[in-house]
């Protein structure tokens, strides 16, 4: 009986650890700073005493003055310029990451040309065009297509578990992908439902800080009314304003993260068939 031992063919090799991609500056910090950064332009910008009568913000604002109608809007307002802050500076990044994740190149090119280098059965042709297009679709279509090559020498495993471990190696590069590219969208979703509860809070505060000025002086001043209600009604608009913005960016990243992963899908679906094809 021979003692020879058989020399551990690619798929044997113990898997390489995960790596977590780099989750870069805290989200918590972030919306901390936007909030800092809020109180200080709610104080020195709005506040400022040139908008208002007698350059004193305690004073009613310059007529057509909006920093000063703003500042008068009270407490609520910091808060809602905070979620304004938050909601522009992660729409921002959610685009810079997102067009990174599409790569150099036009997507839909880089799948018909990976898929017409598959049907060649060029799969190192193939591999350079993904070093070529980079981001998150190249790393996975990459991902893939390397496994390919180490099955394709596998004498091991049969076709069905061959397929299965292909399939793998998609779903789990595209698990490392996926949660860069979903990242903070939880926090604009959130701002969406959230800026519009904060500021009808801040109407209804001020709208009772109104009556309740109107109920002390004993004498209808419809003015001062008028004033107090504009002044409540500010928290309202700028929370909408808000709150328009978070879902039409959310609505936007979703479906641009969408058109990604059916990229992705469509190629691991191409690998696949081909690898069924050919072995």
């Amino acid at each position: 009986m021979s003692n020879t031992t058989k020399t551990p063919t690619p798929s044997a090799k113990p898997a390489a650890p995960v790596k977590k991609k780099s989750g870069g500056i805290p989200s918590g910090l972030i919306i901390l700073v936007l909030f800092v950064i809020a109180i200080l332009i709610y104080l020195f910008v709005f506040g400022n005493p040139a908008n208002f009568e007698g350059g004193d913000n305690a004073n009613e604002p310059l007529p057509g003055n909006y920093f000063g109608i703003v500042f008068k809007g009270g407490p609520i307002v910091p808060i809602l310029l905070a979620c304004f802050l938050t909601s522009i500076v992660f729409s921002i990044e959610r685009i810079i990451t997102i067009s990174k994740a599409k790569g150099t190149g036009n997507i839909d090119g880089f799948v018909r040309k990976v898929q017409s280098l598959l049907n060649a059965n060029d799969i190192t042709g193939a591999i350079k065009e993904c070093d070529k297009q980079k981001g998150s679709v190249g790393n996975v279509t990459a991902s893939a297509l390397k496994k390919y090559q180490q099955l394709a020498v596998d004498t091991e495993l049969d076709k069905e578990q061959k397929l299965a471990a292909l399939s793998k190696e998609v779903e789990e590069a595209t698990s490392l992908e996926l949660p860069m590219l979903e990242k903070n969208l939880t926090i604009i979703a959130t701002l969406a439902s959230v800026a519009t509860l904060v500021g009808l809070l801040g109407t209804v505060l001020g709208m009772i800080k109104a009556f309740a000025a109107l109920g002390q002086s004993g004498a209808a001043d419809s003015s001062k009314l008028a004033n107090g209600i504009s002044e409540a009604l500010v928290n309202t608009a700028l929370g909408i304003g808000t709150s328009a913005i978070c879902i039409i960016a959310y609505n936007y990243f979703t479906s641009r993260i969408d058109e990604l992963t059916y990229s992705i899908d469509e190629i691991g679906l191409s690998i696949s068939n081909n690898f069924a094809s050919h072995y």
